[in-house]
């Protein structure tokens, strides 16, 4: 605590100073003054704790001081100590005390009595602003609980009664104070919740201090939702109550909007499910047998209209490929697949690809690569020829004459890190300075009519930015309506230093002896081409419609594999292959099934795999994926004769 302030007040300058000696200590300030009404000043200005008054002063003495003193609010706390030489006789002893003094000290002073005295006031002054102190508190708690918005409320811990609450009870609860006080805290606890009540209470009891949620009543009967605080003192609970029904509510709110989008995203997989079955069944189809007839003789307009037939229908199939792209970066379901690569070889093979379309428009279609760039790096080349195809065919379709150029520089290194810039510049038309915030949104274009009169769906430099961002890059553009724009992204890749180049596949086509397959397929083109594909290699092929029949001619034959369609009318392929993995004897429950499906969500992939499928082949597929899966079968098979 502060050193206490003790006021002199004695006309002669000596007497002052011997009162000073007797009683200095290290705990008191002594302020003094031979004028009484400095005094007035120095005690309205400094916090004044005893006053040493002399009683015989001139102009005022010390009983009128003393009155003066304790009339005003600011100084009548003041203990008051008169010092005097006149008589001890009773008649001034009564007007000292009337004034508002505590007791006398008679000159001459005895020193004991003096310290004693002085002491004793001093310790009485402690105790009173420590009182003062604590009362000071106690009002702003008071005003605080009064006031507070949660609910306060004090608990006997034996009889559970409340013993006070404040009056955010009313606010929250509905009831008044006076309605709660010495009722029992379990008449705001529903009937069906007093145990798990109780049992809270039991564990703080245990731990001293808890929180908790829990539904209280109020005084309608209805269920409010609170946090409660609680701490157990000196056989008291000291509840804390908050009100959290809008807190509960916004939870409920954002439980409903999570399962909304939640079954909003099933109905989109499911969606894009059957589109891609619906699709792919057919383009396999077209596909399929577009490669069939250029195995055949063809005049060479019969070979262009192929050639056309190919173009659009891996035209049709990169729109499918985008849109369950985009499907899967937003459920993040993407996997980027990094391996190690030229990538020269990736610029100039999608150069390569992108010379016909710009040669029919008759465009200059450049390539510029930095010679520092490494040769061999680590990334995953699909998807970034995917970025630069997209790019590059953007730029070719808007752009009626000049050039289109691919750059390639290495902007910084760091170990075997490098950052590759690449960007796509063309002559073309531009973009409206309005249209080019949001020209990376997901089927946006430049204008409302350019679908009209470019063709495409908005899609691809939507999916090119998320394809970039998925690999921690930066992609950004700078257009001039009417003259031309360019498209740039960074990326960072790990430069290979010592590549060893993996040994050429001489894969080819080669027919297989003594091999049986069981086709089950609905769709008779998809029928015709798979049956084609596999009688060309030398194998011995059964036709069925669904899983039943399937069933049927399994259980009459033995076959090497199954080729086996996911969606077929009576019985799907994921249940016709529970159904051989489960009830066939051991010679045929464990024959090589490969799943036919137009699925390419890893979803689905996974549930053919889970209801006992050996291998996915996606639709479309070309003969080289097929044949690669048959010819892993067929080696697995002579491995297993051979141990057996």
């Amino acid at each position: 605590m502060d050193r206490m302030n003790v006021l002199i007040v004695d006309d002669k300058e000596e007497n002052i100073i011997a009162l000073e000696a007797l009683i200095q200590r290290d705990d008191i300030k002594i302020i003094s003054t031979t004028s009484p009404n400095e005094a007035l000043k120095l005690a309205w200005d400094n916090n004044i704790c005893l006053a040493l008054i002399d009683v015989q002063m001139p102009n005022i003495d010390g009983f009128t001081l003393a009155e003066m003193l304790k009339s005003h609010p600011r100084t009548r706390d003041i203990l008051i100590l008169f010092v005097t030489a006149i008589s001890k006789e009773s008649k001034y002893a009564v007007k000292g005390l009337s004034t508002g003094a505590m007791d006398y000290l008679y000159k001459p002073l005895d020193p004991i009595i003096t310290i004693a005295k002085v002491d004793s006031f001093i310790r009485l002054a402690k105790a009173q602003l420590e009182i003062k102190s604590k009362n000071a508190a106690l009002e702003r708690y008071a005003v605080m609980i009064a006031n507070s918005a949660d609910i306060i409320c004090v608990i006997d811990e034996n009889n559970k009664l409340i013993e006070e609450i404040n009056p955010a009870v009313e606010k929250i609860l509905g009831f008044k104070k006076e309605e709660l006080l010495e009722r029992p805290v379990y008449a705001l606890v529903p009937k069906d919740k007093l145990e798990d009540f109780r049992e809270e209470l039991i564990k703080i009891d245990q731990e001293r201090e808890r929180t908790f949620e829990f539904q209280l009543l109020n005084k309608e009967g209805d269920f409010v939702w609170t946090e409660c605080r609680v701490t157990a003192s000196k056989k008291k609970y000291f509840f804390s109550i908050s009100n959290h029904t809008l807190q509960k509510q916004y939870e409920e709110q954002l439980i409903h909007s999570k399962e909304d989008a939640i079954q909003a995203r099933n109905v989109k997989e499911t969606f894009l499910a059957n589109m891609s079955h619906e699709l792919r069944t057919p383009l396999n189809g077209i596909i399929g047998i577009a490669n069939l007839l250029k195995q055949t003789n063809l005049e060479d307009s019969q070979a262009q209209m192929v050639k056309l037939l190919e173009d659009s229908s891996q035209s049709l199939l990169g729109v499918v490929n985008d849109i369950l792209d985009l499907s899967k970066i937003d459920a993040g379901k993407f996997i980027l697949v990094k391996k190690e690569v030229n990538i020269y070889h990736v610029l100039k093979s999608s150069i390569e690809l992108m010379k016909a379309k710009a040669t029919e428009k008759l465009l200059d279609l450049n390539l510029e690569i930095d010679p520092r760039l490494p040769k061999y790096i680590e990334t995953d080349p699909l998807r970034l020829n995917q970025i630069l195809m997209n790019l590059m065919s953007n730029a070719i379709k808007f752009t009626e004459k000049g050039y289109v150029s691919l750059c390639a520089n290495q902007t910084s290194s760091e170990g075997d890190d490098i950052t590759v810039k690449f960007e796509i510049k063309d002559t073309g038309i531009g973009i409206q300075p309005e249209r080019q915030e949001k020209i990376f949104e997901s089927y946006e274009q430049a204008e409302d009519d350019t679908s009209l009169k470019y063709g495409g769906t908005g899609l691809g430099l939507g999916i090119v930015k998320k394809l970039v961002e998925l690999q921690n890059g930066e992609i950004g553009f700078s257009s001039e309506f009417g003259k031309g724009s360019v498209f740039w992204f960074e990326l960072t890749f790990k430069a290979i230093e010592n590549y060893i180049s993996p040994k050429a596949n001489q894969e080819e086509l080669t027919p297989f002896m003594g091999v049986r397959a069981l086709v089950a397929e609905d769709n008779q083109i998809n029928q015709f081409i798979v049956a084609k594909f596999l009688k060309n290699w030398n194998i011995e092929v059964d036709l069925v419609q669904d899983g039943v029949e399937a069933i049927e001619k399994l259980k009459q034959n033995s076959y090497d594999f199954i080729l086996m369609d996911t969606y077929m009318p009576k019985l799907g392929g994921y249940d016709t292959t529970r159904y051989i993995r489960k009830e066939f004897a051991e010679d045929k429950k464990d024959i090589a099934i490969i799943s036919m499906s137009a699925a390419v969500l890893e979803d689905e992939k996974n549930a053919a795999l889970e209801a006992g499928m050996n291998y996915v082949l996606t639709k479309p597929f070309i003969p080289q994926d097929l044949h690669r899966l048959i010819h892993t079968i067929v080696l697995n098979h002579n491995k297993q004769n051979v141990n057996a």
